[in-house]
């Protein structure tokens, strides 16, 4: 009896230092004979029956295993490290081997060289920090082909921290999120040095040719904040997106604009047309000064559709308060018309009614500029809601002003430039790049059906 106690303690101390406690041995028996119950309703009995195991009998088994998921987690990660450790060191151990030609105490007519100690180094490596003995030799150096001089972090780790920071996620984030993950906190210059390594990539994304045609183009600009002598300016960055023939969206150019001013829009249109811009049917954009004079310069032929979102808060602007949302209602029916003309005489009603409730200056805007925000009629009916206002872009200026408002004011242009072409290029490889956008068959099909009314009516005298 007293040998059985033994035994049975023994059994106990055991899973102490484990995540999994060890069953006694009165459980032992009443497991093995549940054991066939319990992964199924039913079990076959002696004679072939099923025997049918109680629910309370199956809480009384589940209590006999615990598990510490914490404790399985950690040993988990600690082997795993360790594993890596020794994997490296022995890889290591074999070079030094190679460049002494012999192993460690080996006599051998072939050595050149002999060991002379080691030093140590931190590896952050996706298992977290690991410690290398990288060997010294006493007459060549040593130069390992497996991790680079001078490295402190696996490649997969510092690729991580630049996809995170192009993600969106802030400095101080990602300084967080390493902590969490590896056990070590990054610092803000060891991802902004990350960084300044990605900016020639992003550069010559930025300077691409622009490859294929893009009938259907969106130009905006937004406001950031800048550093500059002390003082905090403004900065215009410039931004143009396109819709190929294919229907999917493509980043088209960013480009950094003193302010939106016709220089600046005169410069960007140009920087688009060198690269390759062609087939430009529609511009979509706000009435930016200087931008629809610049535009006539380089896409003569491509018609040009005012954002009648941007163009509603024109016209709200010279209406009082408290008739805003009746005069919103008649000039959003503008708008809901069949064809051009249908809402060119329904302008024409919306402007006699303003008139007669004695708001003569929004009547005279509508009746100037409507023609500006009616240009997206002349393409298929299914484009239509996707023409007329440039909201494709101001979602992506949405997201640059989210990933922005944490930096505050840029020390430059160049960096505030670079953080949103970074942003940009990760968008395009999100749903919002990889999602067809239009169906630009229409496009040709209406193409088509035009050149053959066309022909038809030139042929129409000839038959006659």
């Amino acid at each position: 009896m007293k040998q059985e106690n033994q035994k049975t303690s023994a059994a106990e101390g055991i899973g102490a230092d484990s995540a999994v406690a060890c069953p006694r041995e009165g459980d032992v028996q009443a497991i093995a004979s549940a054991t066939e119950g319990i992964g199924a309703d039913s079990a076959a009995g002696p004679r072939g029956k099923p025997e049918v195991v109680s629910d309370e009998r199956r809480e009384e088994l589940k209590g006999i295993f615990t598990l510490d998921a914490s404790r399985v987690e950690s040993h988990l990660d600690k082997t795993v490290r360790k594993t890596v450790e020794k994997a490296l060191n022995d890889l290591l151990d074999a070079e030094a081997d190679d460049l002494c030609g012999a192993k460690r105490y080996e006599r051998s007519p072939d050595r050149i060289d002999s060991r002379a100690g080691h030093y140590t180094r931190v590896l952050e490596t996706k298992a977290g920090p690991v410690t290398l003995k990288m060997p010294k030799l006493r007459k060549v150096p040593f130069e390992t082909a497996i991790i680079e001089r001078y490295r402190r972090k696996q490649a997969s780790v510092e690729e991580a921290l630049v996809e995170m920071y192009l993600a969106g996620v802030s400095v101080r984030r990602v300084e967080d999120i390493t902590e969490a993950l590896w056990g070590t906190r990054v610092g803000s210059s060891t991802v902004s040095e990350l960084n300044q390594r990605i900016y020639g990539r992003i550069e010559e994304w930025r300077t691409a040719p622009i490859t294929g045609e893009h009938p259907y183009v969106y130009l905006d600009g937004i406001w950031l904040k800048r550093s500059w002598g002390g003082e905090v300016k403004n900065v215009s960055v410039l931004v143009a997106i396109g819709v190929n023939r294919d229907g999917f969206r493509d980043i088209l150019g960013v480009a950094e604009g003193a302010k939106e001013d016709a220089a600046s829009w005169r410069n960007f249109l140009r920087h688009l047309k060198e690269r390759g811009l062609s087939g430009v049917r529609m511009i979509v954009s706000d009435r930016c000064l200087g931008l629809v004079e610049a535009l006539a310069d380089f896409f003569p032929d491509a018609a040009w559709q005012r954002c009648v979102v941007h163009w509603y808060r024109n016209v709200m602007s010279t209406v009082p308060a408290d008739k805003i949302k009746e005069v919103m209602a008649a000039v959003k029916a503008i708008h809901a018309q069949e064809d051009q003309a249908a809402a060119g005489e329904k302008a024409v009603a919306v402007a006699r009614k303003l008139e007669a409730m004695r708001l003569g200056k929004a009547a005279r805007l509508i009746l100037d500029s409507v023609h500006e925000t009616l240009a997206y009629y002349a393409f298929p009916r299914e484009h239509w809601r996707s023409l007329r206002t440039n909201n494709p872009l101001e979602r992506l200026n949405r997201e640059i002003r989210r990933r922005t408002r944490v930096v505050g004011a840029f020390p430059d242009g160049e960096s505030a430039l670079m953080l949103v072409c970074a942003r940009l290029r990760h968008m395009t490889a999100t749903h919002w790049g990889q999602r067809r956008y239009l169906n630009m068959k229409l496009l040709v099909l209406q193409d088509a059906r035009r050149a053959m009314e066309k022909d038809a009516c030139l042929l129409g005298p000839l038959a006659v």
